[in-house]
């Protein structure tokens, strides 16, 4: 956790004026006792109706100084906590957006939403009570221990006997909680996986009528999360009445003795210093109550800083230059040469994998599910690092190539259509803003989309929902490849992203990206959609089996003639 101090810099003035005025409070609460045995033994004792009005004056300026000094502490730490949960937010955003897809796979999306929601919110708490309680409740328990030292030498033995105590109850406690607290985070990342798939296949539960089944899975989940924060919570529940239980019996301990002491004089002991003292026991009593409640809050959030900590941990396996490589205008436009790749160590996805693209030129990518035709495309825009080859762009190795560079250079059309909620133009453009509207206009005529997204309300300022959803899923695709084309790109990849269009717009589409300059590798299902290439790879469980155009590989590749016969 104290890693994530460096975060608390920027707020400097925050932490130290916030704690000060709390010290200050606790201050005034320790002279409060003093006045009210000076208000016993010499006002009422005597009678003295004036003295005890200019004391109670006292406690009142006192209350209202302290009051003042608590919302001024209670205003820096809210500044400072929500500050810090913003930027350490904004920086795992950063950082979480730079890793590359193997380290996104290895956390998984679940667990990174729940780290950069729930565990920085713990987090923020506990910069809160940092500021606010970390310094008052010490203070006043050490504060109400030396007062009482001076009240009484005799008699505060009762109070450093109680304290250690409290210490040998808390410290097995807070050992033991750091653990649950951890197990019960991770079962948090359960419930969001759960969460997260139920409501992005909800079409699909509901279409095979398992509502009960995905019910009763998460019903599992909530019953992991709630038997961890059951047994974190007993044990935490442990610390109040253990430390109400040891205070009571210093309050007997007190009226016992201090009764006794100041019935005979004994070290100058008067009813109003008995009076002090138990004031002082139950300052004691109420700030080691708050030091229990703060033992959970930072355990809880040391559980958290270790996960947050994971992440900042992790390095991209993919790592980019400052600056670009010289290329060659004679060279391909894109080159594999002997390219493998592994998602885990011992076997290829994609192996021995070679073939040039010239500029202009198109390759076609066919073969069965499985046989690492999307892992071909994720090589190409570096969203994975090749294990074993070389990939060359322009004639120069992609990994030279800064991330700005690359992703101009290669536009991908996903596997998945995914439009993001805003406009159609924030759609086409993605954040750019050198792209003319009459470039968006061309790329969705070519991408087949232009004669539907002109009778949008808007036009090109036409809303899109969340995930696309107020298109089809031919719609949806026919904008995400307007999109990549829209960008300009020398390489363009469409990775089987005219799956649910006809034949008939498949058709025209095929055409109408002839007219693209870019090298363009197209990945499809359909033998239709690819025979028309310059090239055709052919892959099986990762292995190229042919390379050539549509009639030769018909009579040299078993595999594509078997692909073409049972589609025709």
């Amino acid at each position: 956790m104290l890693r994530l101090a460096r975060y608390l810099k920027e707020f400097i003035f925050n932490v130290t004026i916030g704690p000060a005025c709390k010290l200050t409070e606790a201050i005034f609460e320790l002279i409060v006792p003093l006045i009210m045995a000076d208000i016993i033994d010499i006002g009422i004792a005597n009678g003295d109706t004036a003295y005890i009005w200019k004391k109670g004056l006292t406690l009142v300026i006192l209350a209202a100084a302290g009051l003042t000094c608590a919302v001024v502490c209670q205003y820096m730490a809210s500044r400072a906590s929500q500050g810090v949960g913003t930027r350490l937010r904004d920086d795992l955003c950063r950082h979480i957006n730079s890793l590359s897809c193997r380290e996104l796979d290895k956390f998984g999306t679940p667990a990174l939403i729940t780290i950069i929601t729930n565990d920085v919110n713990a987090v923020q708490q506990a910069v809160a009570m940092l500021i606010r309680l970390v310094v008052r409740a010490p203070f006043l328990v050490i504060g109400a221990t030396a007062m009482s030292f001076a009240v009484s030498p005799r008699l505060s033995l009762i109070f450093l006997a109680a304290m250690a105590l409290i210490v040998a109850v808390m410290y097995p406690v807070m050992k033991a909680s750091v653990k649950l607290f951890r197990k019960q985070q991770k079962a948090l990342d359960g419930i969001s996986r759960i969460t997260r798939e139920n409501l992005e296949g909800v079409r699909v539960v509901r279409a095979f009528s398992r509502q009960d089944y995905e019910k009763a899975r998460f019903d599992e989940k909530t019953e992991e999360y709630r038997r961890a924060a059951v047994r974190a919570g007993r044990i935490n529940a442990l610390l109040d009445p253990a430390i109400f239980v040891v205070v009571n019996v210093a309050y007997l301990a007190l009226a016992y003795f201090g009764g006794g002491f100041a019935a005979v004089g004994t070290d100058g002991l008067t009813q109003g210093k008995v009076i002090a003292l138990i004031n002082y026991m139950t300052q004691i009593s109420l700030a080691l109550v708050v030091v229990a409640n703060l033992v959970g809050i930072f355990t809880r959030a040391a559980a958290s800083s270790a996960r947050i900590n994971e992440v900042f941990d992790t390095e991209s396996s993919v790592r980019f230059p400052e600056h670009d490589p010289d290329t060659r205008p004679d060279a391909p436009a894109l080159e594999f040469e002997n390219v493998c790749f592994s998602y885990v160590d011992g076997k290829n996805s994609l192996e021995n994998i070679s073939f040039i693209l010239q500029r202009g030129q198109t390759v076609g990518v066919i073969g069965g599910t499985g046989s690492g035709k999307t892992t071909l495309s994720e090589l190409v825009r570096r969203a994975y690092d090749r294990t074993g080859g070389t990939i060359r762009i322009n004639g120069a190795d992609i990994k030279e190539f800064t991330a700005g560079t690359l992703c101009r250079l290669v536009a991908v059309v996903p596997q998945k259509a995914e439009l993001l909620s805003g406009t159609l133009r924030e759609n086409l453009t993605m954040g750019r803003t050198d792209i003319p509207d009459e470039v968006l206009w061309q790329a969705l005529e070519t991408a087949q989309a232009r004669d539907f997204t002109e009778k949008l309300d808007g036009g090109l300022d036409a809303v899109v929902l969340q995930g696309g959803k107020n298109f089809s899923g031919g719609q949806k695709q026919r904008l995400t490849i307007a999109r990549a084309v829209a960008q300009g790109a020398e390489i363009l990849i469409l990775d089987d992203s005219s799956s649910a269009l006809d034949y008939g717009t498949d058709a025209k589409l095929r055409e109408a990206l002839k007219a693209v300059p870019a090298a363009k590798i197209i990945i499809s299902q359909r033998t239709n959609s690819i025979m028309d290439a310059d090239n055709i790879l052919v892959l099986d469980e990762g292995k190229a089996l042919g390379y050539g155009k549509h009639e030769m590989l018909l009579e040299t590749c078993s595999v594509y003639k078997e692909i073409f016969g049972t589609q025709q």
